[in-house]
């Protein structure tokens, strides 16, 4: 999880981690129209579409996910990401929705919850 001093907005291909995983994935902001820090897309709370904007981690180990319980042990896995990302920032908005920051979390339906391990920028901060 990011430990930062200032938490930082959220852009494309930022390195994202479930607690009922290994492995990183990365986080996918799709509409290419969308900028706001650099030239990169920003991620909003908005982008928690699973297979989408959150994409697979390693094996899924909880036991709540229907394959890991029905063979016992992890399976691959599918992220099943209902809710926005909260907080959001308290300052930041890019169109409708608030901007995603480093510190932001998302719940996955079957137990996990997903961490900002590494924001993908470093020029703009969310003061």
């Amino acid at each position: 999880m990011y430990h930062g001093p200032v938490p930082l907005l959220v852009v494309d291909q930022a390195t994202i981690m479930c607690s009922m995983s290994q492995k990183p994935s990365k986080l996918v902001v799709l509409d290419p129209h969308r900028r706001g820090v650099g030239h990169q897309r920003a991620a909003t709370v908005a982008d928690h579409v699973p297979m989408k904007n959150v994409q697979p981690f390693g094996p899924c180990m909880s036991p709540a996910f229907p394959p890991t319980a029905a063979a016992h042990a992890p399976q691959p896995c599918v992220p099943n990401t209902r809710s926005p990302w909260a907080p959001g920032s308290a300052v930041t908005m890019i169109g409708n929705h608030r901007a995603l920051v480093a510190t932001d979390t998302c719940r996955c339906e079957w137990g996990g919850t997903i961490s900002i391990v590494d924001p993908g920028q470093t020029l703009v901060s969310d003061t």
